[in-house]
């Protein structure tokens, strides 16, 4: 292995360890309890990493969560910004990649598909 290979390695990790920390633009946090999961999150939590893969994103840090008492609405995702939380439902693989489109990259909510928008302290 070459110097400059370590090098990378190193940089990528820690990138990597950056982002763990909290030092990220935006999160998105997608509900995967138990009626999460059975209305489809496993395929929105992919979809949502592929589409930031794909876009080259990576100061947003994706996570998961639990139940939220919104069995009727699932999947659930939560956008967390400085200052504000944006919840969306229902959200199916396509709607999670405009939520990566329209939100994460470009800062415009879904306004048909929020559910609540919370202020809070940054």
């Amino acid at each position: 292995m070459k110097p400059e290979d370590l090098r990378r390695i190193r940089e990528q990790a820690r990138e990597k360890l950056r982002l763990r920390a909290g030092k990220a633009r935006v999160k998105v946090v997608v509900g995967m309890g138990t009626s999460g999961l059975a209305a489809g999150a496993r395929q929105v939590l992919k979809a949502v990493m592929d589409e930031l893969a794909r876009r080259g994103i990576d100061d947003v840090i994706v996570t998961q969560t639990g139940e939220r008492g919104l069995a009727a609405k699932e999947p659930v995702v939560e956008v967390h910004e400085e200052g504000r939380i944006t919840v969306y439902g229902e959200v199916d693989e396509a709607l999670a990649r405009r939520i990566v489109a329209e939100h994460v990259v470009n800062g415009r909510a879904i306004s048909d598909r929020v559910l609540e928008v919370r202020e809070v302290e940054a």
